[in-house]
């Protein structure tokens, strides 16, 4: 792979980052070390690691910026790659339970990445013992969104994961990577001629968003429109976020959901948004602070198989939905938010699916450094009409189990980031029968995410019990 620059929309991840808004996504894998192969041991798992992450250009690459911040910033091959930059171990003080793995995730979550290396990061942490007493391998995860969206992130997970303990990982084979690293005229002139003909595409994105425009007024005379941005609620997560994090997991039985699913004839994924609107209204309720109006969502949509551009990492769309956390009765609140979906989708998919990523060209870095700086100086998520409350994702994961370097996966929880304005983000993954709910918030924000995942079960089962009697 020769040189390559950075998609204006993965760059805005870049962009968007400050020491409090911090644009990696995370991971907490738990997993059980007794199927490894030989026993486990850090020295065998290093050096597996290092074998792998070589072979693929993701994990071996850093950014390097266009002089004069002229262009986005372009990937070159990272001379002097070393393992022992991206990969550290780290145990829990024993005895360690649940509380004091989060405490640990929480504050690794919190600390920004050496941007002169490439964006990633692992940390085995040893001395977990979970629920049954067994002592655990933990392994929490960091990449930068720049170089991950949802689906890109699976593909690369597939290098380091197997279906057997013993068997060779899903993605083997190797992607060349020209080491050849870019001189600095070279790029100013990719700069400068990148930055002269930008104008040259507006003419052909105007149609599409004017379009667009006519669309959505059209949905909102007739009440098919997709929630809009800045009609949230505020809450006690909806202000400027400082740098700190706190983490919750927990699980729920992916056969409820399905017989869910079975019964009502709702998507997988409308019956997860619901369960995090009645986890909400009940988290809410327990600070007596649930506003009367609905909480607004912002959920990411993956445009990977619709997007004619072959660049970037990041092929990602978001439609706004409301939860429902000003219904009380789940199956009610489940059936308004299907009606409210299939609105939301259909208004989504009238947008072009490169929408997006054609307007994140125009995205300079310089100017918008600075304005995100200015935005979180002056605290203006404390002042404006709220955008959102909050980013919730639904993930499909394998069916069957995966191996981590030999250790049988049990646990693989999603964490994204958290913005000012919407301090905090909840992600979903189905994984071999499990549905793992990871919550990430800014401390400020939601000290306890524990209180709120809790709530995420007892949703679910209140909905099966509500349809029991059909299904």
């Amino acid at each position: 792979m020769v040189m390559e620059r950075l998609s204006g929309l993965d760059a805005s991840f870049l962009y968007l980052e400050t020491p409090e808004q911090l644009m990696h996504v995370c991971s907490v894998m738990v997993m059980d070390k007794s199927t490894v192969p030989g026993g486990y041991s850090f020295a065998t798992f290093r050096a597996t690691l290092d074998e792998r992450v070589r072979r693929v250009p993701q994990f071996t690459r850093r950014v390097r910026r266009v002089p004069l911040d002229l262009g986005h910033p372009v990937w070159v091959k990272d001379e002097h790659f070393a393992i022992d930059h991206h990969l550290h171990r780290m145990a829990l003080p024993a005895p360690a339970g649940h509380a004091e793995l989060m405490e640990m995730c929480g504050h690794l979550a919190g600390l920004p990445m050496d941007r002169g290396r490439p964006l990633w990061e692992m940390n085995v942490i040893e001395g977990y013992r979970g629920e049954d007493g067994e002592e655990k391998l933990v392994v929490f995860t960091k990449m930068h969104h720049a170089t991950v969206d949802g689906a890109s992130g699976a593909n690369l997970i597939s290098y380091l994961c197997s279906l057997e303990p013993d068997a060779p990982p899903l993605a083997t084979d190797e992607i060349p990577m020209d080491g050849r690293s870019p001189g600095s005229l070279e790029l100013f002139g990719r700069g400068i001629v990148s930055t002269l003909s930008r104008p040259l595409s507006i003419p052909k994105m105007l149609s599409p968003t004017l379009g667009l425009i006519t669309e959505t007024v059209s949905r909102a005379q007739h009440g098919t429109a997709m929630a809009p941005p800045l009609t949230a609620p505020r809450t006690s997560f909806n202000g400027t976020i400082t740098g700190h994090r706190t983490i919750a997991v927990g699980d729920m039985d992916l056969e409820d959901v399905k017989a869910v699913r079975r019964a009502t004839g709702a998507t997988v994924n409308d019956i997860v948004l619901s369960i995090a609107g009645g986890a909400l209204r009940d988290y809410l309720l327990e600070r007596d602070e649930l506003p009367d109006s609905s909480l607004l969502a912002t959920v990411p949509v993956s445009v990977r198989g619709e997007s004619k551009r072959d660049e970037g990492a990041n092929k990602v769309s978001a439609l706004f939905t409301r939860l429902g956390t000003d219904i009380a009765d789940p199956l009610e609140r489940l059936t308004a938010m299907t009606e409210a979906n299939k609105h939301a989708k259909d208004h989504h998919n009238a947008i072009s699916a490169d929408t997006l990523q054609d307007w994140a060209e125009f995205a300079a870095p310089r100017t918008f450094g600075l304005a995100v700086r200015a935005y979180a100086g002056l605290r203006l998520a404390d002042r404006h009409p709220v955008v959102h409350n909050l980013v919730i994702s639904n993930v499909p994961g394998p069916p069957i189990p995966l191996y981590f370097m030999g250790a049988r996966m049990d646990g693989m929880y999603p964490l994204g980031p958290v913005f000012h304005g919407a301090g905090v983000n909840i992600t979903v993954l189905s994984n071999n029968g499990v549905v793992h709910v990871g919550v990430i918030a800014c401390e400020d924000s939601m000290r306890s995410p524990e209180k709120l995942v809790a709530h995420f079960p007892e949703e679910l089962g209140r909905l099966k019990e509500q349809v029991a009697p059909a299904g």
